[in-house]
């Protein structure tokens, strides 16, 4: 049996469920996950925690796990960038030092991308497109870049007042959970939308931001 983890999605939504005081069985219901699971995470908010908490300790937890990066030794790395500099590419290297190269050519690429070698130096110089073409497909040519705000508030990483939303839509498209974020404090708020029309979206976020001081939320 197949098991994936909850998304912040799905954390974001628990902890909202949580604090309306949604039954636990109504929740999974809802999400379609086990008991199990979202008595865990509930337990996990009782204790004074946050979604957000709960996402850290667990991306914490997953930097752990899994396998470890290949390394090469220093003799190995100057025995390939010597014959990298001779105009051998990375494949080239490996077929006829096999015995040599304790790893495959694809990880050897892969090394290459992190850094490891020169990528000057290889027969392709770094670029795996010809002629500098760059890619554009499915690229939003009117929109504003979230990395703009930061020229625009010098002090957008230090300072607090700076919102990141998103729109979780539940169950059937019928109801949606607008998520906010501080930037600084990484508070989350949730607010409850009569619907998930920019409209509906509006107006309960302009409702949520008039208890506040006009000034205190940059952006």
């Amino acid at each position: 049996m197949t098991y994936t983890h909850l998304t912040t999605n799905e954390l974001v939504m628990i902890e909202a469920y949580y604090k309306e005081g949604i039954a636990v069985s109504h929740i999974c219901q809802s999400l379609k996950r086990s008991r199990q699971t979202i008595h865990k995470v509930i337990t996990y908010l009782k204790a004074g925690h946050t979604a957000y908490d709960y996402y850290k300790d667990y991306k914490a937890n997953k930097k752990r796990c899994g396998r470890r990066q290949t390394q090469l030794t220093q003799s190995e790395q100057d025995f390939i960038q010597r014959h990298l500099e001779l105009n051998w590419s990375l494949d080239v290297v490996k077929g006829t030092y096999p015995d040599k190269i304790p790893c495959s050519m694809r990880t050897l690429y892969r090394l290459a991308d992190r850094g490891i070698f020169k990528k000057a130096d290889l027969p392709w110089k770094g670029k795996r497109k010809p002629n500098g073409i760059a890619e554009k497909r499915g690229k939003q040519a009117f929109r504003r870049d979230i990395r703009e705000r930061s020229e625009i508030y010098p002090d957008f990483d230090t300072e607090f007042g700076h919102l990141e939303g998103d729109t979780i839509v539940g169950k059937h498209h019928k109801s949606a959970v607008v998520t906010l974020v501080e930037k600084q404090s990484k508070a989350i708020i949730t607010l409850q939308t009569n619907g998930r029309k920019a409209s509906d979206i509006e107006q309960s976020l302009n409702r949520w931001l008039s208890q506040f001081p006009k000034h205190l939320f940059k952006s």
